[in-house]
C-alpha cells in the first residue's frame, strides 16, 4: 500500500469527492483508510459506566485506497506514489514533479 499515515489525501470517488484531509489510520488488510473530516457518520452512543454520558457522536469511517491519492507537497496536485531508490533506501516520490514526499 503505498499510503501512509499522516499523507495529505484528496477523495477522488463518493459523496465526499474532492475533500481533502490527512490519513489518521491505514488498514492494508482491506485496503483501507481513514481520512480526517471524510465520510463522516453519526453514531447513537449508549452510557455503559454510571457518570457517563450517552448521545449522538460523530466518526470517520473507513473509505477504500484506491478512492483517494495523494496530493504532492511541492506541486499542490493529486498525484501517483512513485518509487526510487537510494543507497539502501526506497523513497516515494510524486509521479508529477519528482518531488519527496515524506
Amino acid at each position: 500500500m503505498k499510503l501512509k499515515k499522516g499523507d495529505n489525501v484528496m477523495v477522488l470517488a463518493g459523496n465526499d469527492k474532492g475533500k481533502t484531509g490527512e490519513v489518521l489510520e491505514v488498514i492494508p488488510k482491506s485496503n483501507k483508510v481513514i481520512v480526517k473530516g471524510v465520510n463522516v457518520r453519526k453514531k447513537h452512543v449508549k452510557p455503559r459506566k454510571q457518570g457517563e454520558e450517552g448521545g449522538i457522536i460523530e466518526s470517520e469511517i473507513a473509505i477504500n485506497a484506491s478512492k483517494v491519492n495523494v496530493v504532492c507537497p511541492k506541486c499542490g496536485k493529486v498525484t501517483r506514489v512513485g518509487y526510487i531508490k537510494e543507497k539502501d533506501q526506497k523513497i516515494r516520490i510524486c509521479k508529477k514533479c519528482e518531488a519527496k514526499i515524506d
